[in-house]
């Protein structure tokens, strides 16, 4: 139907006693077009967003204007996603899996607003986001030659908060073992060999 034809095509100019028939016919079918785009681009959009645009009779004028709200919107957008991003930190709350998707998830937003970024930099971002007990786990990422895809990430930090848990339930049980024995957890030797061997910093002795 040709409803677009006046954003896609210059505008004729006014008729003159001179113009021919098929000057004329361009003309009337570039303001129907124009008429017909601009009803429908006016009743397409919400009512905030068409408050905010001046009154325009111009369809090409019209789609600037939201052109130009809307490259502003995108650089708000842009930067609340990324400000998101680089502040999230992982509490543990014993679901890693949807804590990284959820990154990802910001990440591939930011797609949309032609900012890219990098498999390699989303692992790093996620690996900075874990908290302290995940530092051995980071360390021995860093120290490897080998990278990992954001799925593999998934994979590893998943086992690596299991064996974290399982960790905590040793530590809970040998504590309560002590306990019954009248021993203070932190001057026993055993206790401090389990946590050498699991890489963690030895707790002062008492006096």
């Amino acid at each position: 139907m040709d409803l677009d034809y006046s954003l896609r095509e210059d505008r004729p100019a006014l008729l003159t006693i001179s113009r021919t028939t098929d000057q004329k016919g361009s003309l009337e079918k570039s303001e129907r077009s124009n008429r017909m785009s601009l009803m429908i681009m006016k009743h397409s959009i919400s009512d905030t967003i068409r408050g905010v645009i001046p009154e325009e009779n111009d369809g090409k004028k019209f789609l600037t204007q939201i052109a130009y709200r809307f490259t502003a919107n995108e650089k708000v957008e842009t930067s609340t996603i990324l400000n998101k991003l680089v502040l999230m930190w992982y509490k543990e709350k014993g679901n890693i899996r949807e804590y990284i998707m959820e990154m990802s998830n910001l990440v591939t937003r930011l797609k949309a607003f032609k900012l890219e970024l990098s498999e390699d930099i989303v692992v790093h971002l996620v690996l900075i986001s874990l908290s302290a007990q995940f530092n051995p786990f980071k360390i021995s990422y860093n120290t490897q030659k080998e990278k990992w895809t954001l799925n593999e990430l998934i994979a590893q930090c998943v086992q690596e908060e299991e064996r974290l848990k399982q960790d905590m339930i040793e530590s809970a049980h040998l504590a309560s073992n002590y306990q019954e024995l009248g021993h203070v957890k932190k001057d026993c030797p055993k206790y401090a060999n389990w946590r050498a061997k699991k890489g963690l910093p030895k707790e002062p002795v008492a006096n």
